[in-house]
């Protein structure tokens, strides 16, 4: 398979998530250069120039890029909505592929064994999903900690905070990784779908129409 230099983002989490990945013909994954900036509020003014730092320290350019790689949540909306919007920008300026991934399955592949992932809902919930040796077995989906579905996870991964729900020994990654992403594209033989957010509940924001609606 053709090496490929890929752009990463991903803004599922609080964490605004931008590098610059080189995947060999072998599949081997090397991060070039990578900024990652705490901003849960702030995922709009951080994340461009995450982009910018990351691929100058990368030593190329955003030309050399062959393909974007986007992180499609379980996230908050806004955030979310960012970080893909972005993707689908540079991947038509850059006339490149976008693809699309689960950001859990960013935590997940990159763990062994039987590994519960999450990550924050907010709402006094939970982002999750079950792996078993790097292959998701359950989820994603969204739920209070005393809700989820534990299955025959051994450990946990994710936000530590909310690791720290569970009943279990708490491992890495807290987030998703830019390696972690690459792995996450299931074929790069095809022509990827265009990316769909997994929002997986209606945004916390609502129109005049559905506010008069539910005050019925």
């Amino acid at each position: 398979m053709t090496a490929r230099t890929v752009l990463t983002i991903d803004t599922a989490t609080p964490a605004v998530i931008a590098a610059a990945v080189r995947r060999d013909g072998d599949g081997r994954i090397e991060i070039l250069g990578q900024r990652v900036s705490a901003g849960a509020r702030a995922h709009a003014e951080l994340l461009t120039p995450n982009i910018i730092a990351a691929v100058a320290d990368s030593g190329l350019k955003l030309t050399d890029m062959d393909a974007v790689v986007v992180g499609c949540g379980p996230g908050p909306f806004t955030g979310l909505r960012v970080g893909m919007a972005t993707a689908a920008a540079y991947g038509h300026a850059l006339g490149v592929p976008v693809y699309g991934v689960c950001s859990l399955d960013a935590i997940g592949m990159r763990t062994a064994g039987e590994v519960l992932v999450v990550t924050d809902a907010r709402r006094r919930e939970v982002y999750w999903a079950r792996y078993r040796d790097g292959v998701r077995l359950a989820g994603p989906g969204v739920a209070a900690a005393a809700d989820v579905p534990v299955g025959g996870a051994e450990r946990v991964a994710g936000s530590v905070q909310h690791c720290a729900l569970f009943e279990l020994p708490a491992i890495g990654p807290e987030q998703p990784s830019p390696d972690g992403l690459v792995a996450a594209v299931p074929d790069w033989r095809s022509d990827p779908d265009p990316p769909v957010p997994l929002y997986l509940r209606r945004p916390d924001a609502r129109t005049l129409a559905e506010r008069a609606a539910a005050g019925r």
